[in-house]
């Protein structure tokens, strides 16, 4: 079976985690995200992966190769221009080796999911579909694409993002995993910008085609924000979501080869320190993501962060729901709570922001 995964996005929203590595490519409990993604791939039956790249695309094939150490064989598409969600797909297909009724495996390069995508494969024969949609139920549909079902799974309309109250008339979305036929695939416009979700599935429908919904309640995680990424990386370390690529045993703290945790350190929630990084005695790290090279200092704590690869996180400092770029540096005590951000190679001074208890 063959795949495309669309990983040529910039992940703006994650910055500064995302200025010098493409998003799938951030490491999420110790490997990076993609690392993770061709492993359960392969699990599911995959052995050819179209890797559809743009944005930095140079990273990646360096570390992935041919994909023979994954038990895969990895074809690298880039694209020179964006050419959005179906043109992506349209332009990796050049690559695929597959017959037109074959079914082919597309996923966003930015999802996490305990999905049986052997499973989806298996509903999309069975259903005898044209195309097939991993569907989820959230909480709040508004910041996603609709995807209403009838009582056989049928899809019977397609809302990107409602603007009204009235509009949502569903809590089933998007979940960015597909089964295309083929065949459908090479019906998308060639050479220019598509949206699979405001154009191709909207239009496959209105012609008469099969689309068929599989509403799936496992895990499922957007990685699209820096919150989302440490959730997941911690999840994963945890066992949340099992991942064939996880460099060591499931638990409360992952230390790759090379680290040094000093033994009156705690580590905790999930947190996954990289290799060469320093952990110092007295730091509490619950629920983080600590980047290779990067030192924390003694007496620093830190909740549901990301320390960059190489940064420095000085003593008795606080981090909360923060991000720290690659090789900065975060003097001694400070306190950056939620959504706070460092950019890469930038010197915070000792005691530089402090919040007060009464704010």
């Amino acid at each position: 079976m063959e795949a495309i995964l669309l990983v040529g996005g910039k992940g703006s929203r994650l910055r500064p985690v995302t200025e010098f590595t493409p998003k799938p490519m951030v490491p999420t409990a110790g490997v990076p995200f993609l690392a993770h993604q061709l492993a359960r791939a392969r699990a599911a039956g995959v052995d050819h992966v179209v890797l559809a790249t743009s944005y930095l695309a140079e990273v990646f094939e360096p570390y992935f190769g041919d994909g023979a150490r994954l038990g895969l064989r990895i074809t690298y598409v880039h694209e020179t221009e964006p050419l959005g969600t179906a043109g992506a797909i349209r332009n990796a297909a050049e690559a695929l080796t597959c017959p037109p009724d074959a079914p082919v495996l597309v996923f966003n390069g930015d999802i996490l999911t305990g999905l049986d995508i052997a499973g989806l494969v298996d509903s999309h024969r069975a259903a005898g579909a044209d195309v097939s949609l991993h569907l989820t139920r959230v909480e709040d549909p508004s910041a996603f694409g609709l995807v209403p079902t009838d009582g056989s799974g049928r899809v019977l309309a397609f809302t990107e993002k409602p603007e009204r109250p009235e509009e949502i008339v569903t809590d089933q979305v998007n979940a960015g995993c597909y089964v295309f036929r083929r065949s459908v695939i090479d019906t998308i416009p060639a050479g220019r910008p598509v949206s699979v979700e405001r154009e191709t599935f909207p239009g496959l429908l209105a012609s008469g085609a099969h689309l068929h919904g599989v509403v799936d309640r496992t895990y499922w995680m957007d990685l699209g924000r820096p919150a989302a990424l440490i959730q997941a990386s911690a999840d994963l370390v945890r066992g949340l979501v099992p991942s064939p690529a996880l460099p060591g045993r499931t638990g409360e703290y992952l230390v790759l080869d090379g680290a040094r945790v000093d033994e009156g350190a705690k580590l905790s929630g999930g947190t996954v320190v990289g290799a060469g990084a320093d952990v110092a005695a007295d730091a509490v790290v619950d629920g983080c993501v600590v980047l290779d090279g990067a030192r924390i200092e003694a007496g620093a704590q830190l909740r549901a962060s990301l320390v960059g690869a190489g940064a420095r996180v000085g003593a008795r400092t606080v981090l909360d729901g923060a991000v720290v770029g690659d090789g900065a540096e975060v003097g001694s005590d400070n306190e950056l709570l939620a959504g706070a951000r460092v950019w890469c190679n930038t010197t915070l001074p000792d005691a530089a922001i402090r919040f007060s208890p009464n704010c």
